[in-house]
């Protein structure tokens, strides 16, 4: 049984989806006026993550993310670069397909819909609202009357004159309230432009996601996701503007990753604070950042800096010597009996329980990661014994292949179990080498033998010694 921590009701639920079997989410993507930062990258893993994991347990996913390229901040980028509103959508949308690939990001079957294809589908459901009553034009522009909704503030869980004196709202007239939003956006000149029943304009940023959600999704679906940032204002006028135009219950499971800090402070454009996860990506594999992202529970703040980034590629590190000593001991030992000498498979069998237990749990990565680190660590232990039978050899292949597949498929992050030497020293004399270092060993001159050790190591190759055999693992 998944749980689900739901912004909307503030609690912990089970995940009971609205069609058996499938899984229906929608994550709200960039607004493509520029490269995106690290705290973008945040919901973009994670979400990826949360999709991939149902499909582990058999779930078959519809997932769709869109992408904003209509926005007074995307105007003023193109009038700044002196091109077109399509030409900055195009730059920025190819720039953060690059990057995120770089993330290992589930693209097969992702719907990717922009806001523009779809002004149709937002001028509908804004006429729907305007002949229920919820709709009111003033002055050119269209907004949503937000007193006429009694459950405004559902998500935030605030009260209406509390929001309006906590919020940065700007005075405006045209408004019967000042928490009323635009739906609809007279067009000014030299603006890109749709016609509409209100004349020439543009929809406002809230009635995209409604739009795009209900058609590729419909009127009801299980889960929304996107930054903690977004509850107020984005996600509460989704909600209004969405139950007010349709029947349906709009997105039953709401789910929000908490901020990224930098010294201990939340990161933002307006702090001039954040950093591009493109620029990152110069100094850090994607599979690293992602890793880091994991590493932490999704509703927390997680704080960003190069020391955490080698920590989780310490990390990894740890997980792919120990595939590669799994793979040098299958290929090099020699099983002495059919029994087991070891209970591997049942450290197995505890430790998918305890990631599935974490997953379950609100999608706990950091706690699930925790369960392949002990497994990891009680590997490594029965390593050190070299001696096997066969069924542990075949058990310790299974390990590998459970490893692999939750750690790649699962979290999404690739690994590299193939060491590699540099081309200066091929895997042969490295052998020959070792061989002769074990008969220096029994000739009794360990002076000699740590001093191989040593060299070795300067060339990142890190010896262990067994009874009848010295195994290498190249050190990434």
């Amino acid at each position: 049984m998944i749980k689900i921590y739901n912004a909307l009701k503030g609690t912990l639920e089970e995940f009971i989806p609205t069609i058996n079997g499938e899984v229906s989410m929608y994550v709200c993507g960039p607004t493509v006026y520029n490269y995106i930062h690290i705290g973008n990258a945040r919901p973009v893993i994670f979400f990826d993550t949360v999709r991939r994991y149902f499909e582990y347990k058999g779930y078959k996913v519809k997932y769709v993310s869109n992408f904003t390229d209509v926005d007074d901040k995307m105007i003023n980028k193109a009038n700044e670069e002196g091109i077109t509103l399509k030409e900055v959508a195009d730059k920025y949308i190819s720039a953060f397909l690059e990057d995120t690939g770089k993330l290992n990001l589930k693209e097969e079957g992702m719907i990717r819909p922009k806001a523009t294809e779809h002004i149709g589908e937002m001028i509908k459901i804004i006429k729907e609202l305007e002949a229920k009553g919820f709709a009111y034009m003033s002055q050119g522009d269209v907004y949503f009357n937000v007193e006429k909704y009694e459950n405004y503030a559902e998500l935030s869980h605030q009260k209406i004159e509390d929001l309006i004196s906590g919020s940065r709202i700007d005075v405006n007239e045209q408004k019967k309230n000042p928490l009323d939003f635009t739906l609809w956006k007279a067009s000014k000149e030299g603006e890109p432009s749709w016609g509409s029943p209100w004349g020439q304009g543009r929809p406002g940023w809230h009635i995209e996601c409604s739009a795009m959600s209900k058609k590729f999704l419909g009127d009801t679906f299980d889960i929304h996701g996107g930054g903690q940032d977004l509850i107020f204002p984005h996600h509460e006028n989704e909600i209004a503007q969405s139950k007010c135009a349709h029947e349906g219950e709009y997105a039953r499971y709401w789910m929000h990753n908490g901020y990224i800090n930098i010294k201990g402070e939340k990161m933002s454009k307006s702090l001039g604070n954040f950093t591009l996860l493109r620029d990152i990506l110069k100094s850090y594999e994607g599979r690293i950042i992602r890793f880091f992202m994991l590493s932490s529970h999704y509703r927390k703040p997680i704080d960003f800096s190069d020391e955490e980034l080698n920590m989780a590629k310490s990390a990894i590190e740890r997980i792919e010597n120990t595939l590669s000593r799994i793979n040098d001991v299958i290929k090099n030992i020699s099983p002495i009996s059919i029994d087991s000498k070891h209970n591997i498979n049942i450290l197995l069998d505890d430790t998918k329980n305890k990631i599935e237990l974490a997953m379950n749990d609100d999608f706990n990565t950091a706690k699930a990661m925790g369960g392949i680190f002990e497994l990891v660590k009680d590997l490594n232990k029965i390593m050190d014994s070299q001696t096997f039978s066969q069924n542990d050899l075949d058990s310790l292949k299974f390990s590998y292949e459970f490893i692999e597949n939750i750690i790649t498929n699962v979290f999404g992050v690739l690994l590299n179990t193939e060491a590699k030497l540099d081309g200066t020293l091929s895997e042969e004399l490295l052998d020959l080498i070792l061989n002769l270092r074990l008969e220096i060993k029994k000739e009794k001159n360990y002076t000699l033998a740590d001093s191989i050790r040593d060299s070795l190591a300067k060339l990142g190759i890190e010896i262990k010694d067994g009874k009848d055999k010295t195994t290498w693992i190249l050190k990434k």
